[in-house]
């Protein structure tokens, strides 16, 4: 038995998580770019928070340590927004009650 609506409601919730996930994949193709220091030092993410990379001024590094040092804080920065996410979708878990959010929704909370 469906209950007057809840054909159309289904309908729209479908809508959105399709257009949460075409959202996703337009975030993941964006960068922005943030300094510090004057720009001594460089980051770039996409959208959807994952660190791109990481520039260094060469002044405040050895020359043949930057490059590591540049791809060690870019792996330290992903582990750490990883953790985040799961935090989140961990906290989001307990308050809907375990239940599985609809396709695209996830997103929101991670």
């Amino acid at each position: 038995m469906n209950l007057p609506g809840f054909d159309q409601i289904l309908k729209q919730a479908q809508a959105m998580g399709e257009q949460m996930m075409r959202l996703r994949e337009e975030l993941a193709r964006e960068t922005v770019e943030g300094s510090a220091g004057g720009g001594m030092v460089v980051i770039k993410a996409n959208g959807q928070g994952s660190i791109l990379s990481v520039g260094i001024d060469p002044a405040l590094a050895k020359p043949e340590e930057l490059e590591m040092l540049q791809d060690l804080v870019t792996a330290a920065v992903n582990v750490a927004l990883s953790k985040a996410k799961e935090l989140a979708a961990e906290k989001t878990r307990s308050l809907t009650g375990g239940m599985p959010l609809p396709a695209g929704f996830e997103g929101l909370f991670s």
